[in-house]
This record gives C-alpha cells, sequence and structure tokens, in this order.
C-alpha cells in the first residue's frame, strides 16, 4: 500500500511526510508529547524540587543542656526529626553532651525553622545556622 502511495504522489513534500509515517531506520510518527497539567496555585513536582535544590541549605544545631535526660533527648529527636532513628539520634545526643553542640540535620531554611522550633518546643536547646556545601 505505501508503495502505490508513492508511486501516485508527485508533490516532493508529500513523498517526504508519507516516507516518514512508515516504519524503519530514522522514520516514524512522532507521539503528540505530553504535558504535565498542575491545579492552579500548585507547584509541579519538577518545580518543587528545583526550588529545594536551589534554596541555600541550614544545619539544625542540637546544644547540650544540663535540665533534659538523654533517654528523653533521644525521644525528642525521633518524634520531631522525619526518619530519625534510635541509633543516629542516639548518636546526635552523645555528640551534644560530650562536645557542647551536635548537628542534627541539614535541610532547607523553612524545615530547618520548623525543626529548631519543635525542638525548643520539647523543651531541648536549639538553633540554626547557614550550611556550607550542599545538602
Amino acid at each position: 500500500e505505501k508503495y502505490t502511495l508513492h508511486k501516485q504522489c508527485t508533490n516532493r513534500s508529500i513523498l517526504m511526510t508519507m516516507s516518514a509515517r512508515g516504519q524503519g531506520k530514522g522514520g516514524g510518527v512522532l507521539e503528540k508529547p505530553v504535558i504535565e497539567r498542575t491545579t492552579p496555585g500548585r507547584e509541579s513536582e519538577f518545580d518543587l524540587r528545583k526550588s529545594k535544590k536551589m534554596a541555600p541549605p541550614y544545619r539544625v544545631m542540637l546544644h547540650n543542656d544540663n535540665y533534659n535526660k538523654r533517654e528523653y533527648v533521644v525521644q525528642v529527636l525521633m518524634k520531631v526529626i522525619p526518619g530519625m532513628t534510635v541509633d543516629t539520634a542516639v548518636n546526635i545526643m552523645q555528640e551534644a553532651h560530650y562536645n557542647g553542640l551536635a548537628v542534627v540535620i541539614i535541610c532547607a531554611q523553612a524545615d530547618a525553622e520548623e525543626h529548631c522550633m519543635q525542638l525548643r518546643g520539647n523543651g531541648l536547646l536549639s538553633s540554626i545556622e547557614p550550611a556550607s556545601g550542599g545538602c
């Protein structure tokens, strides 16, 4: 069928169009691109990832205090920081206890402020500072 169409067509542009539709090396019809649609006022997943990567990272710092028991500090860290394991929480608590200061997490500024406020709200001494380098 393609051969008969090819023979009947005399216009060069039609020949090119017809050959582009056929199967073979480099030929074929391009599919219509899929356009991602988002609801008004909502960013796409790509935009969210891009904005998080571009935001400068911040460190959430835990300060040693003489008031809270070690077990309580571990519990609060696990409650406040998403994905925090017991082992990591214990290590952070011990570092703050022995060195006076420990990095809890490095993240975007808004998240760092939220984590810091939650730690303080649970009676722990906490601060944030800009982090040099990436998340």
